[in-house]
């Protein structure tokens, strides 16, 4: 499903070569939950943004539900992003002028899904994040937790075979970054798709059943629970 092969990234800096990702190997299978934890600036959000298509590594291959991300035209990413991933910012990005049903039906709308099947997915995803009674409320009227779950489910409603979250509990009391962390453990005990999690926390990072750790642009350690 993810196959990493000795990927560096190396960014231009005033002082020279910034080495992002030194050699970084990984592969985890379709329905794996990962999470990837280390110090700021070790590589993991690089990761992250490489796997999400949204860069280019430097060297190495990295393979996403069959697809070469490292040589793929931007038409094919803009595929891949649209179709194959689903992305959970530490920033909600939810729509304002927009209801929760709205938010998380649009992803779904602007594919050409027809109307009664997206509102039938729409339905079950914010039935999983447990925002069903919140559907016609905007985000000003929601809390910070509702909002991710809402977040979650707009990533979810296209079916992604790959959801990434970037510090999703980043922003959130420990009472909503708990209720989001069942929801992350729900996702990845019913195999929805396979999920990587990007987190400084402890414990989000203990919800995993692989547990990746960087250092310095390499994988440090990887863990099974």
């Amino acid at each position: 499903m993810v196959d990493v092969q000795n990927v560096t990234r190396v960014y231009a800096s005033g002082s020279g070569e910034v080495r992002a990702l030194d050699g970084v190997s990984l592969h985890l299978d379709k329905g794996d939950f990962a999470t990837i934890t280390g110090p700021s600036g070790c590589g993991k959000s690089t990761l992250l943004h490489l796997l999400g298509g949204l860069d280019h590594p430097t060297s190495g291959e990295i393979h996403v539900d069959g697809l070469a991300l490292h040589s793929a035209d931007e038409r094919s990413l803009t595929r891949y992003r649209r179709h194959t991933l689903g992305i959970v910012f530490q920033f909600f990005n939810l729509l304002p002028t927009m209801t929760v049903r709205e938010n998380v039906e649009l992803p779904l709308l602007l594919r050409g899904t027809p109307s009664r099947e997206a509102g039938a997915r729409v339905d079950d995803m914010l039935a999983l994040v447990d925002m069903e009674r919140r559907a016609d409320h905007f985000p000003h009227q929601l809390s910070g937790g509702e909002m991710q779950r809402t977040a979650i489910a707009r990533s979810l409603a296209g079916g992604p075979a790959l959801l990434l979250a970037d510090e999703p509990t980043g922003n959130l009391d420990t009472t909503n970054a708990a209720l989001v962390c069942d929801c992350f453990s729900k996702i990845a005990s019913q195999k929805i798709t396979t999920l990587v999690i990007v987190t400084h926390s402890d414990a989000v990072a203990e919800l995993a059943p692989v547990r990746i750790r960087m250092l310095d642009g390499k994988i440090l350690s990887r863990t099974a629970a």
